[in-house]
């Protein structure tokens, strides 16, 4: 089988030039600096609206934690978003939640809860040299369970000077993407997607574009082969 880069090439010829470009120029504004978990969230609208977000803010990876609550997959709302984004779902354990932050973890994230805490910062003074950010939202009733705030490296906060005493999670998410983004897109650090990270989502990309995509990349692996012998 050719390498993900090739098939990529390749699937470039199955779409038109304006479609090549906007992939060309996207690719370059996506960031896997900034993750986003979202724990046991109830209401699959809030789910997809930060979704939306998401790909509006060029964040690549979204994880969902289903562990008593799952993601309807086939909810409109994110539809034209979620298809752009790489979608991690965890829901194979018991709990999977301290599996999520042990892979995190692994991958260079720091875990940060977004929840008012004795420790916590304002998401505009986050320090973003620190490294890589793994922003967690709770549920929308009881918010993030004790194990992320025993397990979480930083706390961040949203503001409020209103009665209300929380935001909407997919609001909180907003702005918590809005604020960091910005910042880290005028700052010095090097939050592009490597090379690599770039060939595994254009490749995801095509074959969301592509319609017949499956059956031309087993025909041009194929033909590979044969070629080879």
């Amino acid at each position: 089988m050719k390498s993900i880069k090739e098939q990529v090439y390749y699937l470039r010829d199955f779409v038109v030039d304006e479609k090549n470009a906007l992939f060309d120029r996207l690719i370059q504004e996506r960031t896997s600096y900034v993750t986003l978990v979202l724990e046991d969230l109830f209401q699959s609208h809030n789910q997809s609206a930060v979704m939306r977000s998401a790909d509006c803010y060029g964040i690549q990876h979204v994880h969902l934690i289903e562990n008593r609550n799952v993601y309807d997959m086939s909810s409109t709302v994110s539809q034209g978003a979620r298809e752009w984004l790489s979608i991690h779902r965890h829901n194979e354990l018991e709990n999977n939640t301290m599996a999520t932050i042990e892979q995190l973890r692994a991958a260079g994230y720091r875990i940060i809860a977004t929840t008012p805490h004795r420790n916590d910062v304002e998401v505009d003074d986050i320090d973003l040299n620190r490294g890589k950010m793994a922003f967690f939202f709770g549920t929308e009733l009881t918010g993030l369970s004790d194990l992320v705030i025993e397990q979480a490296d930083e706390f961040v906060k949203v503001p409020m000077y209103g009665f209300t005493e929380s935001l909407n999670v997919s609001v909180c998410a907003a702005i918590i993407m809005y604020s960091v983004i910005r910042r880290l897109r005028a700052s010095q650090l090097d939050w592009h997607l490597s090379d690599s990270e770039k060939d595994e989502v254009l490749f995801q990309w095509y074959k969301h574009a592509i319609k017949a995509s499956d059956e031309i990349l087993e025909r041009f692996n194929r033909d590979r082969g044969k070629s080879n012998n």
